[in-house]
This record gives C-alpha cells, structure tokens and sequence, in this order.
C-alpha cells in the first residue's frame, strides 16, 4: 500500500514540474504569440515622429516641442507671449550656438577716427547697437546688426536707409551668436498648435517636435 501511494505522489509532483516547466519555457515568445496584430504594432523613429507634425506628435508620450532660436531680446519677448499658457515646470530652455549669420554694416572706413565719427552721425539718425570692428579684413567697419536669416537683414537694411545711411550694405557673416530654445514636454495638442499660431509673429524661429533627450 505504501509503494502504491509513493509511486501517486511521485506521479504527481513530475506532473507538476511538467506544466510548470512548460509554461516558464513559453516565456517571452509564447506572449508574443498571444498578441492581438503584433504585425501593426511599430516603433516610430526620431524623423516619423517629426513628420506628424506637432499637433499629433504632441498625442505621444515623451515628446517635446522645441521652439526656436531665440536672442536674448527675442526671448524675452518670446516668453511674454507664452505667459497666458502658465506652462509652469512643463517649459525648461537650453543654449544652443548658431554660427552662419546675417549682418547689416558700413562698409571699413579709412581710420579709426573716421569710424568714431561716423558713429556719432549715426546716433544723430536714430541709430545704436552698432560696434566698429577692431581687425580682420574688415576693419574699422561698422556692424549695424546681426540676424538669424537673410530676409530679416534684408527689412532692416531697408529701415537703415530710410533713415539716410544709404551707404549701408547686408551680406552674410560667420559669426558665433547664443541663442535660447524653448522647450515644452509632453505638450498636449492644443498647446502645440497655439506655439504653431505664435511662431508667425517670430521671424525665423521654427517649432520643431520629437523625442525627449534622455538627459
């Protein structure tokens, strides 16, 4: 009698290890297998999540919207115009360095005494935030103006004529200029869309949106 109850006990405890054992060996690939359509379950890459656009990006988890660059002068006005979404803690900012740029000028003057004296025809015009560059082949010109893009150099040299510098000139200059982007996470739609409305009154900053830098 007691073989016979050792021999079910002995039955039973193998059977058990069986089914336990079966079922640890199903492990990752016998989950998988249960999915419902894990043929359309995809992994969207840094550019597919850009080319959403920030309206349906911003339906993503760990997302950001980065809108940008911005001056120092832009970005103070840059943060006014965002005072009415209270963003809070949802908005950081990072340093970025831009070294293409455009720039408004007189063309180098004989001497520097000639540049200091035509800077203070200038101040009589209505002009500041001007400089006289010290060296280069350029020396002894006077930078009126660094822009991010052609187009906004272009309006300001407009502006400078019309206030009787005729002799200024735009043109591009390699200049490294810090700038701040704005940086909003997990922006929900409406958000994304209103940063989308405030980029046109910002000339050349663009809204850009994807992944979260793991930092």
């Amino acid at each position: 009698m007691r073989t016979i109850v050792a021999l079910l006990l002995a039955a039973n405890l193998a059977l058990f290890a069986y089914t336990e054992l079966d079922r640890m060996s199903e492990g990752e690939s016998g989950r998988l297998q249960k999915q419902l359509f894990p043929e359309k379950i995809k992994l969207l890459t840094p550019q597919q999540v850009a080319g959403l656009g920030p309206a349906k990006a911003a339906q993503l988890a760990n997302v950001c919207l980065e809108w940008g660059g911005f001056t120092d002068s832009e970005k103070s006005a840059a943060l006014a115009a965002l005072e009415p979404l209270q963003l809070g803690k949802q908005m950081s900012q990072r340093r970025t360095e831009s070294t293409s740029a455009y720039w408004v000028f007189l063309p180098p003057l004989p001497t520097k005494a000639a540049a200091e004296k035509k800077v203070i025809e200038l101040k009589a015009q209505g002009l500041k935030d001007f400089f006289i560059l010290s060296e280069g082949t350029r020396k002894n010109a006077i930078s009126l103006g660094v822009f991010k893009t052609e187009d906004a150099a272009n309006k300001f040299l407009e502006t400078v004529k019309a206030q009787g510098v005729k002799n200024a000139k735009s043109g591009a200059r390699t200049q490294t200029i810090q700038q701040t982007v704005l940086v909003l996470r997990d922006p929900q739609p409406a958000q994304a869309e209103q940063l989308q409305q405030l980029k046109n009154d910002f000339e050349g900053s663009e809204v850009r949106i994807g992944p979260c830098d793991k930092a």
